[in-house]
């Protein structure tokens, strides 16, 4: 399984987000890149933050700047690798037997990741699998709306969703899916110690190359004709009643 210097930062990018890094002593910045190009008052903005706090900044192309953002048109010429406590890449992580661990499968809309991870890190979900390919990146609209709880959340990283699972089947552990079709709801499912979620997009679903590795599927139970919930609050019902059975 491939290992990301990703797998330990989270990259925010544009002057105002990487001010507000700066300037939030909760936070450990590892290091902030700018771009050769930038020069003024919003470039003497950046240095003295950064002095401030002692951190390093690294001078280098434009171009390289976009490609480490990963974004092409919103970097502004900066970026800065916050340090994230709790994530690491998913092997390592499973070593330590995580208890719940919910994996996230073809979300690629901003808000929703976000969401999804406060409200995991809020239920006290253990691990919170956030692949690097085929789900929105960990970037400054999924920290705006996680309330920067990003930052602190138990991200455990992997290339894709498929990779995820496999790696958790072949750990032991039972890997359930949400469908609104299912027989089994996560109120009256029988829900093991150990166990993985996976949470698909709200278009697709659940993707081909992971659905062979679910050994079980449940609904949330829908009243007054409404046929479904917003992968984010599919997300909270889910980890919240994981947890609270957890904890009983």
């Amino acid at each position: 399984m491939d290992v990301s210097p990703k797998d330990k930062f989270v990259t925010v990018y544009g002057r105002k987000p990487v001010l507000e890094a700066l300037d939030d002593p909760r936070l450990e910045v590892d290091k902030v890149v700018l771009a050769d190009t930038a020069r003024g008052a919003a470039a003497r903005e950046i240095l003295d933050a950064a002095g401030r706090r002692g951190v390093a900044v690294q001078r280098a192309s434009a171009q390289r700047v976009k490609v480490l953002a990963g974004n092409g048109k919103q970097d502004q010429g900066v970026l800065a690798d916050v340090v994230a406590p709790r994530m690491r890449p998913l092997e390592p992580g499973l070593r330590d037997r995580p208890r719940h661990v919910l994996v996230l499968d073809g979300i690629t809309t901003p808000a929703n990741v976000g969401m999804i991870l406060r409200t995991a890190t809020a239920a006290g979900m253990d691990g919170i699998v956030v692949p690097r390919r085929g789900v929105a990146s960990i970037d400054p609209m999924v920290v705006k709306a996680s309330a920067g709880v990003a930052f602190r959340a138990p991200v455990l990283r992997c290339g894709t969703a498929a990779e995820a699972v496999a790696a958790l089947r072949g750990a032991g552990y039972p890997v359930f899916a949400l469908d609104a079709q299912a027989r089994s709801t996560v109120y009256s499912a029988d829900l093991p110690a150990r166990a993985a979620f996976v949470l698909g997009s709200e278009t697709a679903g659940i993707s081909d190359d992971v659905r062979p590795h679910v050994t079980g599927w449940l609904s949330i139970p829908m009243a007054a004709g409404v046929e479904s919930l917003n992968v984010a609050s599919a997300a909270a019902v889910l980890c919240f009643e994981v947890v609270r059975r957890r904890e009983s």
